[in-house]
């Protein structure tokens, strides 16, 4: 049962703290709404971060960049270093690490991607050598397919009978051009730094703020003292969840792309220092990134190999290790932190992935943190905070 009680302000009045199913957390009081306004509501907001997007991204993703550094970058303001200076050397110091990091892979990389034809017609080889062998099902389907096509073709192939005064019309297939497709990618790769560029100068002004947008949120949030309480309590709930999901997830993609180079070392796979960098960003997806790393190192296995056995091997390697760091080493590490539902996350990922693409699958588990911790402490989102609660 809910319980209400008045905490005593000063000169500032009373203020009435609802407490929900959990006791230790204090609630705001809000209006109650309507359920057709709260949905026009919901769909509002779905369509503005659909429309601007371009502008939701970059602030979304500086922000938890920021998240992840202010520690790193106060630990130096204690050390009498300026937040400008420290966060200025903290950011160009990992820009030169992935810079450096990019460059020692230069070459492997491109020799990987050299050798794609080649695996491309090895694969195909092996296809025509198994095609070879006894005709079963599928064989005999594809020939039924095929017979139907052919059929299909020699009756479009007829000359049809053109009334009197229609001109014949022929379309053709637009032909594949070189400069189009080149022009699509500089303009992808141009998103891309823009896009690096904004949040990287977006977290640097974050960082060097320190606390700022902090106070002006506890100022904004009402007159009276126990409400600038419980919004300090959900910001440093928010800050904390955020930056301990963060270590976590940088810790065991590091560990999970070590594991997966000196597995592929051992079973002799081609460019294993390129998988194990792909393992470990890919690792920052939940759920879908290790699907993604096991299916793609099986079909390159496959290609490089030439036998099922060993991309299954290798395929399965994959799926040991990324099924050891999301099962128990993250839940270990992770702990009760989020206290959120799995099927709640893992909708939720999706949701975001829909929404933004390759960006939500990445933003979506700390969103969802920052909405549980607001609900959780909001009269009218406590049905919304308890939902997505473990």
């Amino acid at each position: 049962m809910e319980q209400s009680k008045d905490v005593p302000e000063g000169a500032a009045g009373h203020v009435t703290v609802m407490e929900g199913p959990d006791p230790s957390i204090p609630q705001i009081r809000t209006e109650t709404h309507s359920v057709p306004l709260t949905l026009l509501t919901v769909f509002a907001v779905i369509f503005i971060l659909d429309w601007a997007q371009t502008v939701f991204i970059p602030l979304v993703l500086g922000v938890v960049v920021s998240y992840a550094l202010s520690p790193l970058v106060t630990q130096l303001h204690k050390w009498h270093v300026p937040r400008t200076v420290g966060a200025a050397a903290l950011l160009l110091l990992i820009v030169g690490g992935i810079g450096s990091m990019a460059f020692s892979l230069h070459d492997e990389t491109v020799s990987m991607i050299e050798t794609l034809p080649e695996a491309a017609q090895k694969l195909r080889q092996t296809l025509r050598t198994q095609r070879s062998g006894p005709t079963g099902a599928i064989e005999n389907v594809q020939k039924a397919v095929d017979e139907i096509e052919h059929a299909a073709s020699e009756t479009a192939a007829k000359p049809a009978v053109v009334p009197r005064g229609v001109t014949r019309v022929q379309i053709e297939e637009p032909k594949f051009n070189l400069r189009d497709y080149l022009w699509s990618g500089t303009i992808g790769a141009l998103s891309f730094i823009s896009l690096a560029v904004m949040v990287l100068v977006l977290t640097f002004f974050l960082m060097a703020s320190g606390d700022t947008f902090r106070r002006k949120l506890v100022k904004l949030s009402g007159p009276t003292l126990s409400k600038k309480r419980i919004t300090v309590q959900m910001l440093n709930e928010i800050t904390s969840q955020i930056q301990r999901y963060l270590l976590v997830q940088v810790f065991t993609s590091t560990l999970v792309g070590i594991a997966t180079w000196l597995a592929f070392l051992w079973v002799g796979m081609e460019h294993a220092a390129v998988w194990g960098v792909a393992a470990g960003v890919l690792n920052l997806i939940p759920y879908l990134g290790a699907i993604i790393i096991t299916g793609g190192t099986t079909l390159v296995a496959f290609m490089q190999f030439g036998t099922m056995g060993m991309a299954l091997t290798v395929g399965t390697i994959s799926l040991v290790i990324n099924s050891i760091e999301g099962y128990l080493l993250t839940p270990w590490l992770s702990g009760r932190a989020s206290r959120m539902n799995a099927v709640v996350v893992f909708a939720g990922i999706l949701f975001w992935g829909w929404l933004w693409g390759a960006w939500g699958l990445l933003l979506g588990m700390p969103i969802m943190m920052a909405i549980k911790s607001v609900c959780d402490r909001v009269e009218a989102f406590t049905p919304v905070g308890e939902f997505m609660g473990d």
